[in-house]
This record gives structure tokens, C-alpha cells and sequence, in this order.
């Protein structure tokens, strides 16, 4: 009836769970950002102006992604090591003589394992998201200079029911924002019926006035001119907003939030709701790894082949990551609906976690 052993073993385990995941994060990171910085230092140095200061500038937002990559690899190979350890000094065998199951002695895990889902969800939302796009604006540059955002936005697209709205420019937000060289296809059972062009589009707190306005009707080759023309009542400024949206260059909100904006605005979505939902089972992968590396510590081999359990717990861990990138792109592609693409996987291997345990050690 009790699933946590007693406090000082929890304690215990939850301490060798953090220490060598943490400890195997810091090596990894520190020799995958040296091998990055061997191709990218030469790049930056290379601009006329740039020096030391710009390439720890790109550190500061390199290293970041590399942590929220590699944070479940890390836990995976933290849980073997302190797996291989209580099972190659017989601890395990000595707490379940105690009368633990194998689920109370993973259970620290499991919970050590949660807290560290819940810091990689506030790093990934807080500090990855932000320095990804940094990082994506400096790349575009060559590393030179960034020139300064004007905040006008050209060729949007938007479609409203069967008809669809071109904008050659946006300028400006919310009830103040203007468009510039705008075009109106307006469709009937999917044929054109009429299109609509004007010099500029104001929005007036409820619809948009066209200014200078030129009609043509398809039917009948007539053409008429309006000084100004009251349309799209039902079409709100936000829509206008996202011309590309990068999920992985925003956090969860604000990605959830663009998602509506651009389901409103009629464009497909698929791809950046799977990013969406990955950015919630990508951190929680971090709880399958102790049950995914509970073969090293118990496993289906009786003799002490330590160096086999092992392995089997880590191919199962790395299975795990393969059909997670499978399916992410499966999902991209169009193959996979996003809730499968992000959740499928970590279902999948939850269920074989258990499975595994549960028959050889329940």
C-alpha cells in the first residue's frame, strides 16, 4: 500500500538520480558545445568587427538548445550509471530482500524525474525559446549585423471562408494597423467571381474600409471604381499578424496562441501543432528513462551480466528517441495527426517499460 519506500531511501535515490544526470549533462554539453564552436568560431571571427565577445555572445545562446536537446539523453545515461551502481553493490537485491517491489524502488526515480521534466519545461519556455530566435536572426545575418526590425510585413495572405485576401504590406497593430496594395478574390463553388484592389486598408473598429477602390466582376467584365469601400466585417487585425510562425522560436503560450491566429486566418497548422505537443512530452520523456533503464538494475539476465543489462536499458532508451524523431517527422510531413506525432511515441514506450517490469519483476 505504500509506493515510496522509507525517507532515506528515497532520499537516497533521488539524490544518485540528480547527481549523475546533471553530471553527465555538464560533460555533454561542454564537449558538444567545443565541437560546435571548432566550425562556428571561424564563421563569426570572420566579420569585420566581430572578437571574442561575439562568439561567448553565441555560447550564450547555443548552449541553451544543446542543454534542452540533450537533457533526456543525459537522464537516460544517469539513471543506467546509478542503476549499474546500486545492482553491481547489491543494494537492489538487499532492498527488495527488504520487501520492496520493483515499482516502490523506482518510485524516487519517477518523482526526481518529474521535477526535472517540470525545470526542463520552464528552461525550454523561458530561455531556449527566446535565444533560438536571437540565434536564427544572427545566422540569417552571417553572424553580421542585425539590422533593426521595421515591423512591416509583406505579401500576407488570408482566407475568409472561400475568399482570400492579399496584402501587399502590414504596418502598424491592433485597431491602428494599415495595409498597403490589397487584393480581394471573392469565390462562389469554388470559382472566381469577383476580384477587388485598393491603394491602401484602414480598420475601423468593426470592418475595413478600402480606399481607392477598383472592382471587377468576372461574370460580367464590369469594372467599377470606388473612392471608398466597407468590407470584411468579420476579419480582425491579429490575423494579419504572423506571416511564418517558428514554433520553436516561441514558448508554449504564446505557440498556442499564434496556432489560433493562424487557424482564424484559414492557413494549416499541423506542423506547429505537433511542435505544440512536443513541447510538452519531449520534457516528460525525462520519466521514462528510469523505467526504460530498469533492466540494468533488475533485467531478465540472473547472472550478473551487468555490461548486458546495461546496454539492453540504453537501446531501449535510444529506440525511444528514434521513434520520437520518426514520428516528428512523420507529422511535419503530414503522415502522422500532431497528437500521435508527439504523443505516440511516449505511449508506445511507456507501455513496453511496464510491460518489461511488470512480467519479469511483478
Amino acid at each position: 500500500m505504500h509506493f515510496f519506500p522509507s525517507r532515506n531511501i528515497t532520499i537516497y535515490m533521488a539524490k544518485l538520480f540528480f547527481v549523475r544526470s546533471f553530471a553527465v549533462l555538464a560533460m555533454l554539453v561542454l564537449i558538444l558545445m567545443t565541437l560546435d564552436l571548432l566550425g562556428e568560431s571561424g564563421k563569426i571571427l570572420s566579420v569585420p568587427g566581430n572578437d571574442q565577445g561575439d562568439v561567448l555572445r553565441y555560447v550564450s545562446m547555443r548552449a541553451p538548445q544543446i542543454i534542452a536537446r540533450f537533457l533526456p539523453f543525459s537522464v537516460l545515461l544517469g539513471t543506467l550509471i546509478a542503476f549499474a551502481t546500486l545492482s553491481q553493490n547489491s543494494e537492489v537485491i538487499a532492498m527488495k530482500a527488504a520487501g520492496l517491489s520493483a515499482h516502490q524502488i523506482l518510485a524516487p526515480m519517477f518523482v526526481a524525474s518529474l521535477a526535472v521534466a517540470s525545470l526542463s519545461f520552464t528552461f525550454n519556455d523561458l530561455v531556449v525559446a527566446p535565444n533560438t530566435a536571437r540565434l536564427k536572426v544572427w545566422q540569417a545575418e552571417d553572424y553580421g549585423p542585425v539590422p533593426v526590425d521595421t515591423g512591416v510585413k509583406t505579401n500576407v495572405w488570408v482566407r475568409e471562408g472561400q475568399d482570400l485576401i492579399q496584402a501587399g504590406t502590414v504596418t502598424g497593430a491592433g485597431a491602428a494597423t494599415r495595409l498597403g496594395n490589397v487584393s480581394l478574390y471573392l469565390r462562389a463553388n469554388g470559382s472566381l467571381r469577383q476580384v477587388i484592389k485598393a491603394s491602401e486598408a484602414r480598420y475601423t473598429g468593426n470592418a475595413w474600409v478600402l480606399v481607392n477602390a477598383t472592382s471587377f466582376d468576372v461574370a460580367t467584365t464590369e469594372e467599377k471604381k470606388f473612392p471608398t469601400l466597407t468590407v470584411g466585417q468579420n476579419i480582425t487585425p491579429d490575423r494579419f499578424n504572423y506571416i511564418k510562425v517558428d514554433g520553436d522560436s516561441l514558448g508554449f503560450f504564446p505557440l498556442m496562441g499564434a496556432i489560433q491566429d493562424l487557424k482564424a486566418a484559414g492557413r494549416r497548422t499541423d506542423n506547429l501543432e505537433g511542435i505544440l505537443w512536443h513541447k510538452l512530452s519531449g520534457p516528460l520523456s525525462t520519466l521514462l528513462m528510469p523505467l526504460l533503464g530498469a533492466v540494468a538494475a533488475f533485467g531478465l539476465a540472473r547472472s550478473g551480466a551487468l555490461f548486458l543489462r546495461a546496454v539492453i536499458g540504453m537501446a531501449l532508451g535510444f529506440a525511444y528517441f528514434v521513434a520520437d524523431n520518426f514520428a516528428l517527422a512523420m507529422g511535419n510531413l503530414g503522415a502522422y495527426p500532431p497528437w500521435i506525432a508527439a504523443w505516440g511515441p511516449f505511449l508506445l514506450f511507456l507501455l513496453i517499460g511496464e510491460t518489461v517490469l511488470v512480467r519479469t519483476e511483478e
